[in-house]
């Protein structure tokens, strides 16, 4: 099934083969002065090769390589790619092609909208996540200490490159923590999707590709008519309010095991069901055979009443939170979004002690 290129912005995602092509073009066209290839030690050693098979030119190709993982989005790994960047004599005519899971599309896109006040860059996502989440809609940047994502810009790549086989080098809980954003998908645009999509027994990686290409196209709709994240956009963040304060949570004990963020997601959609049901009605038969779909794949976080409370206090550093409110994206019913809903602290113990129940 031949996957037509999605406009998305001031970029354009192309899938398999094509983008191949695609990048081939843009080398030959924009005839950069270097061009840098970003990687992480896995994806240095498992998909870096395949990679450089497919590039077609004679500019020089230099390779900077990350320590792989979220505690590595840091400024300090920025800074380390920068001074690389100068070292390796990179200019305004350079060109920086992200090869990696969201942790390198992410970080990789705001150093290069950042080095030389903006050099362009090209996200080559190899994790389930990335394809579908991290490298489209133009969001860049790092972690602040355990704080997801407080430090960046809006700022788009020149394409993007979906390329299924990549994904052949992931671990099963790399692929269901991605997963995790393709429900989230299902659950903020319609019933259909989501039942397509939460079957996992009956995907194959070769199913994968038709619902990739949703996924994107169902991404690059929202943020097509809110690129800067006023409104509609939010709605993508379904489940990330109390996952991202779960992630950073467990990211900042070490007694505690760290979630991937497909994982913490997963939670915090759970919890933002219950929430649905209790403010705005969402049908609970639904939510019940949606938590039980989403405990089936990625099981439940031990959290007890102490967490509860470190968790919520950790809520007041969200991206979406305007005038010292927590804002929460809730759900009516598939496809039917609440945005900016605040939630009281009972509210919020009566959800995490329904997912502790569950």
């Amino acid at each position: 099934m031949k996957l037509n290129p999605i406009a998305s912005g001031s970029s354009t995602v192309y899938f398999g083969n094509e983008g191949y092509t695609a990048l081939n073009s843009y080398l030959k066209q924009e005839n950069p002065s270097k061009i840098f290839i970003l990687v992480d030690s896995n994806t240095l050693q498992d998909c870096l090769q395949i990679f450089l098979a497919q590039i077609e030119t004679d500019i020089v190709i230099e390779t900077i390589e990350i320590e792989p993982g979220e505690t590595f989005k840091t400024i300090d790994t920025c800074v380390g790619v920068w001074n690389a960047l100068s070292e390796l004599n990179a200019d305004r005519k350079s060109v920086l092609l992200n090869l990696g899971g969201g942790v390198v599309t992410d970080l990789g896109g705001f150093v290069a909208s950042t080095f030389k006040r903006g050099i362009p860059y090209i996200n080559i996502p190899t994790s389930l996540l990335a394809m579908v989440d991290a490298s489209v809609g133009g969001k860049t940047g790092v972690d602040l200490g355990v704080l997801k994502n407080q430090i960046g810009v809006i700022s788009h790549s020149e394409m993007v490159i979906v390329d299924t086989n990549y994904l052949k080098t992931l671990p099963g809980k790399q692929m269901r923590s991605g997963h995790a954003e393709i429900l989230k998908h299902g659950l903020i645009t319609s019933k259909s999707y989501w039942d397509k999509c939460s079957d996992l027994k009956n995907l194959t990686l070769e199913s994968y590709d038709a619902i990739i290409y949703e996924s994107v196209q169902i991404k690059n709709n929202v943020v097509t008519k809110d690129p800067k994240e006023k409104g509609l956009r939010k709605t993508l963040n379904f489940g990330h309010t109390l996952g991202h304060a779960i992630e950073s949570y467990l990211l900042e004990h070490d007694t505690k095991d760290a979630l991937l963020h497909g994982e913490a997601v997963a939670a915090g959609m759970i919890l933002a069901l219950h929430l649905s049901e209790a403010e705005y009605e969402f049908p609970s038969q639904e939510k019940e055979e949606i938590c039980n779909t989403l405990l089936s794949i990625y099981g439940k976080i031990s959290l007890n009443h102490e967490d509860y409370q470190h968790i919520i206090e950790l809520l007041k550093f969200d991206k979406k939170n305007t005038h010292g409110k927590i804002n929460f994206i809730l759900l009516k019913g598939f496809g039917e979004a609440v945005l900016d809903c605040q939630i009281s602290n009972e509210r919020l113990l009566e959800a995490f002690n329904y997912y502790k129940n569950l």
